[in-house]
């Protein structure tokens, strides 16, 4: 049973990258009317541009970036203090090292966040010219 279960996973896994992969290859047309779009549900007083460098999209995803990198660092902080004054308590040092080993994971699924966001506004967006900065 667990492994139809694996099986079944690992399908539906390779399902959807292939969706993703050809989905995310746009032609030009397809590209400019989902900018069309966008920019016809924006109402008054919306920011002009959603997507490319400067983008609300671009800044909101560099604002929780910010925010994610800057509690992920906090989180080591605490992590790594909670070790020093474990004072060789083996359930005290476990759980610092878990802190610890969090705040990395969370660290590195917020980077990749990152990275695929850009792709995915790097693929929508015609003329883009990738990752915006941080």
């Amino acid at each position: 049973m667990k492994t139809g279960l694996k099986v079944t996973t690992l399908i539906l896994g390779a399902l959807l990258v292939f969706i993703l992969v050809f989905s995310l290859q746009l032609d030009v047309s397809a590209q400019s009317s989902i900018e069309e779009g966008a920019n016809a549900a924006r109402g008054n007083g919306q920011p002009e541009a959603l997507f490319g460098d400067g983008g609300f999209v671009s800044n909101i995803t560099n604002i929780l970036l910010f925010i994610v990198g800057a509690l992920s660092v906090i989180m080591l902080i605490v992590g790594g203090f909670r070790y020093v004054i474990s004072g060789g308590n083996a359930s005290a040092v476990t759980a610092a090292k878990n802190t610890i080993l969090y705040a990395i994971v969370g660290l590195i699924v917020a980077f990749l966040a990152f990275a695929v966001v850009n792709f995915v506004l790097s693929a929508i967006t015609p003329g883009s010219s990738g990752f915006t900065d941080v």
